[in-house]
């Protein structure tokens, strides 16, 4: 297997359209990496890039030690899974693992053992001698994950490869493949535009936004500490809540939302003291809203009031989606709570849980705040 670097690398389209501005990436050997961002992001451009498919307009990517800027994509000791398979309808699924293999004169021997392997890991040996019409999508999937797999490269590159399948596919196929990295320890570079399947398959994420790296860390680092406000409302399901007020001083920080004021906890009042008078964005996630009859004790929790528009009984968790009248928000509350529509419901907010954004950089002004309040925490357990 092998290390992946991109050194400030762009790609420009004709009309000075920049789908990637200026990336640097290491991805680890053996790591996880998953490239996640909406639609039009470069993310897919990128994995292009290093597999060679597209080319770059500047910068430098190597796979291990070697540059492999002009090297053919036939050349980097890639392999590469679809959005649509690409399986050769013609072929039996054997033929279709195997027809790489062939192309690059691997002897007969060692590509049925090869093609073995790969059927036993993928569970698709009783599938060899069918074409790919007589399979389901998910094995249609298997399929192409196992023609990757018995090229044995140094590097796996997946563009998009569940968003054909339905959803109980796709969180089995999402396992499957995580279980796969573990198995083989190999280098993986995954594409998806789907924040769960990033948050649950990366050992890091890169969360890609125009063309730029937003932030680059571990699922549990980009939810906890978001670097700004478009990562913070990306990753979370139901997204981080926003909500517009003005920052106040009166014995103590308030935000003012307008239909309702609350504290701001004392260790947030050193980042936040430049903003007092300015408008700002305040942030909190569903599930740091609680509802005050189920008995939840909060060190730091301040009550507002909002009215109910719609509650989605999800099973082990209910959305409330709620209006200030000025903003909507969503809480992500326990089962036993009961709401109504127009019912007007008081609820707590965690203070210790929220973020505050820069109205002009939409930077996390808490950033730092939180990082070392996690940091403190983290030692005290390891202190226990």
């Amino acid at each position: 297997m092998a290390e992946v670097r991109l050194e400030n690398v762009s790609k420009i389209y004709p009309g000075n359209v920049k789908a990637v501005d200026d990336i640097s990436l290491k991805i680890h050997d053996k790591e996880f990496l998953v490239l996640v961002g909406p639609s039009g992001c470069g993310k897919s451009t990128t994995l292009r890039m290093v597999a060679g498919l597209e080319e770059i307009s500047s910068g430098n990517i190597y796979i291990g030690d070697r540059l492999v800027n002009d090297v053919p994509p036939k050349s980097r000791d890639i392999a590469m899974v679809f959005q649509n398979y690409a399986l050769y309808p013609h072929m039996t699924v054997k033929e279709n693992l195997e027809f790489g293999l062939k192309l690059r004169k691997v002897p007969a021997a060692e590509r049925n053992q090869r093609v073995k392997d790969a059927a036993d890991i993928l569970d698709i040996a009783h599938l060899l001698e069918r074409k790919p019409k007589a399979l389901s999508g998910g094995q249609r999937q298997r399929v192409a994950v196992g023609r990757a797999i018995v090229r044995q490269p140094k590097v796996f590159l997946f563009d998009e490869p569940l968003s054909n399948l339905d959803a109980k596919l796709r969180v089995q196929m999402r396992t499957e493949i995580s279980k796969l990295h573990s198995r083989l320890q190999a280098t993986m570079i995954y594409v998806t535009h789907d924040q769960v399947e990033a948050m649950t398959m990366g050992d890091r994420i890169v969360v890609m936004k125009d063309g730029l790296a937003y932030q680059v860390d571990d699922p549990i680092s980009l939810y906890d500490l978001p670097r700004n406000k478009f990562v913070a409302g990306f990753i979370g399901t139901p997204p981080m809540n926003f909500l517009q007020g003005t920052l106040e001083q009166d014995n103590g920080l308030f935000f003012n939302e307008g239909s309702f004021k609350v504290r701001i906890p004392a260790r947030y009042e050193a980042p936040l003291a430049q903003y007092v008078g300015k408008n700002l964005t305040f942030g909190i996630r569903p599930e740091d809203i609680y509802d005050p009859s189920y008995g939840i004790e909060l060190p730091n929790k301040q009550e507002i009031s909002a009215k109910v528009e719609v509650v989605e009984p999800m099973g082990s968790e209910i959305y409330l989606y709620l209006t200030t009248g000025k903003d909507s928000f969503v809480a992500r509350v326990e089962p036993q709570v009961r709401a109504q529509v127009d019912q007007q419901k008081k609820l707590f907010f965690n203070m210790e849980k929220v973020h505050f954004f820069d109205p002009e950089t939409e930077a996390n002004i808490l950033y730092d705040a939180h990082a070392k309040a996690i940091a403190d925490s983290s030692t005290a357990v390891a202190g226990a």
